[in-house]
């Protein structure tokens, strides 16, 4: 994470500006001690019950980090076949992966399970498909959607009616219907309600109704997972999530399930964002400060093609300016180089920019790197891991040559 000691900024032991200095700009850092810092939290505020963490490893891929979540003891949770290929690279056995599927073609669904990973099916016509040409051979869960509103934003809520995701908990029938035309072996029963809600106990009233249909229609469940959306602070003043007190209250009502059940079941998250978007800091160089009639601009060396979130999702990162000559204060907009609006932050107040200042976007662990492009024809940025107080390069910077690499050129 960013830190200040005086004048200097730092990532654990490392100025950002010698880290700049020696990877280039732009540049993601991650802490890895953060990393692990936010790991040991949630097991800890869980820990009277058999829990189970599935990094859900959209939110940053890079095979350094995924690794780090195999040395801490947490597993995967992939929504394609190649977040599925990665983990199995870097030393996942596939009983560590769950693969949670959105509208795939089947012939990755057969692949996957060729593989020998669980499926985590999210619609009635998969359900049906997997029963036809699996059988009972497969120990499978099922993703429900509850018609709960979690949130912070409607692009990221994913347990309401509207949404795309899961199987509508009100087709209970018809998912009962064919578990018993096939005889499937339903062994976890699957909600993600979202990411960034504000309010924890959206966990525990949807967590009610996977124990509910358990009690009724499941008997020989294994887990029951509750995916994530656990919420970090933005700025400093920000709602989060309190896990340990949210906890409480879920492991009480896991404890008491149990009891009723008749047997142990493992309770199973999927953080993401929870547990990296703290330990990411985008290190960025401002080009050009302009000077409008109403409004003052910090031109940095990036953009929307490295960090979408402000334009995609409205998101507010904090911006930092780690190494001005002055206290004295300006209003900025921060924006990119690309050639379409990419604002990163809006009427920020900062210590007077100059060219060459670096500039810092704090929170940019998550749904950041995995989410850049080459638009503009633009190189993606080198990323660095920061662990135990050595940085370590985890991924090059692109070159042009990579922009070519799988470009055909046609000869006229």
């Amino acid at each position: 994470m960013l830190r200040k000691e005086g004048n200097t900024y730092f990532i654990q032991n490392q100025p950002v500006s010698a880290l700049v200095e020696q990877f280039g700009s732009p540049l993601y850092v991650y802490d890895g001690q953060k990393i692990e810092s936010q790991i040991n939290s949630m097991k800890e505020a869980f820990s009277a019950v058999d829990v189970k963490l599935k990094f859900a490893c959209k939110a940053l891929t890079n095979m350094s980090i995924v690794k780090l979540m195999l040395k801490n003891g947490v597993d995967i949770d992939a929504v394609s076949i190649e977040e599925i290929k990665l983990a199995l690279r870097v030393g996942y056995k596939p009983s560590q992966i769950q693969y949670t599927p959105s509208g795939v073609a089947f012939s990755e669904i057969e692949e996957a399970v060729s593989l020998g990973i669980r499926l985590n099916i999210d619609s009635l016509q998969l359900l049906e498909k997997v029963g036809e040409t699996y059988g009972n051979s497969l120990p499978v869960a099922i993703r429900l959607n509850p018609s709960i509103m979690a949130g912070g934003n409607l692009k990221i809520s994913t347990g309401h009616a509207d949404s795309k995701f899961g199987i509508p908990i009100e087709y209970i029938d018809q998912v009962l219907a064919l578990v018993n035309q096939y005889d499937l072996r339903i062994v976890g029963l699957h909600q993600h309600n979202g990411s960034d809600f504000k309010d924890g106990s959206v966990i525990v009233k949807a967590m009610k109704k996977s124990i509910e249909l358990a009690e009724k229609h499941f008997p020989n469940l294994e887990f029951i997972d509750m995916g994530s959306g656990f919420k970090v602070a933005y700025h400093e003043d920000d709602h989060i999530t309190e896990i340990h007190e949210l906890a409480k209250e879920v492991v009480a009502e896991f404890a008491y399930f149990q009891e009723r059940y008749g047997k142990k079941v493992q309770l199973w998250f999927e953080p993401g964002k929870y547990l990296v978007s703290e330990s990411g800091t985008f290190l960025m160089t401002c080009n050009v400060v302009k000077h409008n009639p109403g409004r003052n601009f910090v031109h940095v060396d990036s953009g929307l093609n490295h960090l979408i979130r402000p334009m995609m999702y409205d998101a507010f990162q904090e911006i930092v300016n780690c190494t001005p000559d002055t206290e004295e204060t300006e209003k900025y907009d921060v924006v990119g180089y690309i050639c379409e609006t990419d604002t990163l932050g809006k009427d920020r107040e900062l210590p007077k920019v100059k060219p060459g200042d670096i500039i810092a976007m704090k929170n940019a662990g998550a749904y950041c790197f995995s989410m850049s492009s080459n638009y503009n024809s633009r190189v993606r940025p080198a990323e660095v891991l920061v662990y135990n107080g050595r940085a370590h390069l985890i991924r090059e910077r692109e070159s042009i040559e990579d922009i070519y690499r799988h470009q055909i050129e046609v000869s006229f």
